[in-house]
């Protein structure tokens, strides 16, 4: 009797290190001129993205539901670089590996909250377009701004209830070995490796969160501009033709800069046995460098854009001209 209550207690009992220990790239020789890149980046990430929201903030034509998602876009995008860049570089930088318990489960929830951000948005900015060019007529009844605001405050609540669920669930493994992360973060695929209990339900959370979260918007993505595709073919006119799809060239930048590493990265790792720093290459390149060029194709691929920017420059230039008088 007392042999079945030793072991039922030691099944309920749960290892958890106080630290863990982040080990990416630590044996990549001159791995510090890479850490020096990603500081650069992330200096034009801000800059950019504080650049755009601060044009769409000022300039009154750009108040629309549309350019509410391209702010958004830029929030995420900026959110998601500060839990990146800054973390990775004091880490590996300047040495300070160790991260607490509880340190490493927030940074987790932050990347994977405002990275599933990031591809909602872009699927709601495909939506966007999707009204925009297969009913023209309603576009403007449809894509409300008050419909913007709840669509984007639903994505909120899903994802942080999500990945709190997600991160909460790391909460029932044991680490009776090693809490050494071959990672620059706290991912859990890696975290999951180090577990010496059952992690079946932390295993399929992570299969939904990539087929849910990331698949399904692509997906859903690429249905949207096979209907819009299939809309321009009706349009009579070239000229007509060619102003609509240059509505979307912007849109479709950014999902290709957006997917294209991330489908590359797991049809690789499905293919192939990757290098652990490659793979920490790959993927800390997946989440820094489209979150610097968004603003950066937003400015100069989207006409609106310009034109504002072009008229807070002359509206500067005249209150900067009457302040002189």
């Amino acid at each position: 009797m007392s042999s079945t209550q030793t072991n039922s207690s030691a099944n309920l009992t749960f290892v958890r290190p106080a630290k863990f220990f982040l080990n990416g790239l630590s044996n990549v020789p001159h791995a510090k001129y890479y850490y020096m890149f990603l500081s650069l980046v992330y200096v034009v990430t801000v800059l950019g993205n504080s650049f755009i929201m601060c044009v769409i903030y000022l300039s009154r034509r750009l108040h629309t539901a549309k350019y509410i998602a391209v702010f958004h876009l830029a929030l995420s995008d900026l959110c998601g670089s500060s839990t990146v860049i800054p973390k990775l570089t004091d880490t590996l930088l300047f040495g300070h590996q160790d991260i607490s318990y509880e340190a490493c489960l927030t940074h987790m929830f932050f990347i994977y909250h405002f990275m599933n951000l990031q591809s909602l948005t872009l699927l709601v900015m495909a939506y966007d377009r999707l009204v925009a060019i297969c009913f023209p007529l309603r576009y403007h009844a449809i894509v409300t701004k008050p419909a913007m605001f709840l669509i984007i405050g639903v994505m909120w609540i899903f994802s942080v209830t999500y990945f709190s669920v997600l991160v909460g669930l790391v909460n029932r493994i044991s680490f009776c070995g090693s809490n050494v992360i071959d990672s620059y973060f706290c991912d859990q695929g890696i975290i999951y490796k180090l577990a010496c209990n059952d992690i079946s339900i932390n295993l399929l959370m992570g299969k939904i969160s990539f087929g849910l979260l990331m698949c399904t918007p692509l997906i859903l993505i690429m249905i949207s501009y096979f209907f819009i595709a299939l809309a321009l073919l009706k349009i009579a006119h070239g000229v007509d033709r060619i102003k609509a799809m240059k509505t979307c060239t912007s849109h479709l930048m950014l999902v290709a800069i957006g997917y294209l590493p991330l489908i590359s990265n797991q049809i690789a790792a499905l293919t192939t046995s990757i290098d652990p720093n490659t793979r920490i290459f790959n993927n800390s390149l997946r989440q820094v460098i489209p979150s610097m060029l968004n603003p950066i194709i937003y400015t100069l691929k989207t006409e609106e854009v310009m034109e504002s920017i072009k008229e807070l420059n002359k509206r500067r230039k005249m209150n900067a001209a009457i302040g002189r008088i």
